[in-house]
């Protein structure tokens, strides 16, 4: 694969990270009651975040879209879990 649409790819899966972020953390503040931060407080927090969670990640050998699909993917009955 060419090295400009690796980088694209990468690119576009950090936004969709910071943009999922933020959508959560500005839910977490409705939910608290408090008011929702400006678009670009909520998003220098996301991509912090984001950059947190990743080495977090990164460190334990899985990326977020993995622990995602984890999340989501229901495993058949007596189906064994390959990733830990």
């Amino acid at each position: 694969m060419d090295n400009d649409i690796k980088d694209s790819i990468k690119k576009i899966a950090k936004e969709t990270e910071v943009k999922l972020t933020g959508f959560l953390l500005k839910w977490k503040e409705q939910r608290e009651g408090k008011e929702i931060p400006d678009a670009e407080t909520i998003d220098k927090k996301s991509r912090i975040v984001a950059d947190k969670a990743n080495e977090i990640f990164k460190r334990r050998g899985k990326t977020i879209f993995n622990e995602i699909k984890n999340v989501y993917v229901k495993k058949k009955p007596g189906e064994e879990d390959h990733d830990q």
